[in-house]
């Protein structure tokens, strides 16, 4: 028979070992979370003109210290029916700006001119990424847009997935013309604890990402798209993001396309951003 008070010795003990190992796996969690956020393409990509006939490559210039990979994709299409406006392209989480060759080539075949960036840790760019680097890496692609002659109200951000916490937060700094949000999310943990309903994503999450709340008191108009069997970003995320826009241009929902279907990055996402590109030239 065990005594009272070594019962509670062992209870004790076995608690201490719970909360261990609970701190031990929170610890882990801590540690590794950009590796499960990020998922950078570290290869160098070709020259801008191999790929797409008449893109540049240009480097960008952050407040930190880097020099970052671009490319620049002038407008084409029919001549009188070009705008004067550039599109500054914040790719998703994964991949470099060669895989976003495709719709760069649509949105500069609709008279745009395109800005294709690549983050830090992307496409053979130095550094890792982090929610603060991110926005320096968007804040230098506007720069470097302005010093090509394209200025804010000149520039739609187009943002893809977590690039639209990307450019949400560059328009609470740097207003543009406007914006396009393909797959957008209400803020990073929302996804987090969707993906991970055990783990307390919440509490951990150090980059956060917050969409909707950098939406809620702008006035920049903004088209949201989003595919409704999204497995990636649930599709009741994205609807919550225009039901928040204040100045909400337009909502394109695609039918039956998941978030990484080349419907999203096809003519029909082109064709949005250009209707966009009209109303606000």
């Amino acid at each position: 028979m065990v005594k009272p008070a070594r019962g509670r010795s062992l209870v004790l003990r076995g608690l201490l070992v719970v909360v261990l190992l609970i701190g031990t796996v929170m610890g882990i969690l801590w540690a590794v979370q950009r590796q499960l956020i990020y998922f950078p393409e570290a290869t160098p990509v070709p020259p801008a003109g191999e790929v797409i006939p008449g893109a540049r490559d240009v480097t960008l210039h952050t407040d930190d210290g880097l020099e970052l990979g671009a490319w620049f994709i002038p407008a084409g299409g029919i001549p009188s029916q070009r705008t004067p406006m550039a599109v500054l392209v914040a790719p998703g989480n994964g991949g470099n700006r060669q895989g976003r060759a495709g719709l760069a080539e649509e949105l500069s075949d609709r008279g745009l001119a395109v800005l294709l960036m690549d983050y830090r840790g992307y496409g053979g760019n130095p550094g890792s990424p982090t929610e603060e680097g991110l926005a320096a890496d968007a804040l230098a692609a506007a720069e470097a847009l302005e010093a090509m002659g394209y200025p804010p109200e000149r520039t739609i951000y187009f943002g893809e997935s977590l690039g639209t916490g990307v450019v949400a937060a560059l328009q609470a700094r740097r207003p543009p013309a406007a914006m396009v949000l393909r797959s957008p999310f209400t803020e990073l943990a929302e996804v987090g604890a969707h993906h991970y309903p055990l783990l307390p994503v919440r509490l951990l999450l150090r980059d956060r990402f917050r969409v909707v709340e950098h939406l809620s008191s702008s006035d920049v108009p903004v088209t949201v798209i989003y595919g409704d069997h999204d497995t990636v970003v649930p599709t009741a995320l994205s609807a919550r993001v225009a039901d928040a826009a204040s100045a909400l241009a337009e909502r394109m929902v695609i039918g039956g396309a998941d978030h990484n279907d080349p419907v999203m990055f096809g003519p029909r996402v082109a064709d949005a951003v250009a209707r966009l590109a009209r109303e606000v030239a």
